[in-house]
């Protein structure tokens, strides 16, 4: 199972577009949406959770602490945050677990399974950049939402796409969302 997590910083579209591409490669997926995450999405997308519902497999509340994912015996093998408030990554960088996002990175950290964080947010701070080295340190994978443009994108989705597929390499799930750099 991959987790993903959608917190409320701008670019919900990259949470939204990896759970559809996870759907349609028929992915087991499970999800956690934070409460300003929902207002970003209306804002942003107009979408709901009624229809985020329909993409994943199982829907978790962002304050319950008890469900399955915030346990290491709970064998999923990847977690995405996309995209990662700040304070999201403040949080895990200093183990401070409070919410079902937060304590389920915290378990792919010392459990060593896949996190990978999006971080929203430009420019940085020397924190942000400190908090991002340390969950580096750690195992995680800091993939910041920066397209490339080689592949010459004509509309918003094929920068998107090129995140999502990024993701998608490092959770080693073939794809052909982007044109890849060739020589």
């Amino acid at each position: 199972m991959i987790v993903v997590a959608i917190t409320g910083a701008s670019g919900v579209i990259y949470g939204v577009r990896l759970l559809e591409v996870l759907k349609e490669l028929r992915k087991d997926t499970a999800l956690i949406v934070t409460e300003p995450a929902h207002i970003i999405l209306d804002y942003e997308m107009g979408i709901d959770e009624d229809y985020l519902k329909t993409i994943v497999n199982k829907y978790y509340d962002p304050d319950d602490l008890t469900t399955a994912i915030n346990s290491g015996s709970c064998r999923f093998e990847s977690m995405v945050i996309a995209p990662c408030t700040m304070k999201t990554l403040s949080a895990i960088s200093n183990g401070y677990a409070s919410n079902a996002v937060t304590r389920a990175a915290d378990v792919a950290l010392k459990e060593r399974r896949n996190l990978i964080i999006i971080p929203r947010e430009t420019p940085l701070r020397s924190v942000h950049l400190e908090n991002m080295l340390n969950i580096s340190r750690e195992g995680g994978v800091i993939l910041p939402a920066m397209p490339g443009f080689y592949h010459k994108p004509e509309k918003i989705q094929d920068m998107v796409d090129f995140i999502v597929g990024k993701i998608l390499d490092i959770l080693k799930i073939d794809n052909h969302l982007y044109q890849r750099w060739q020589q």
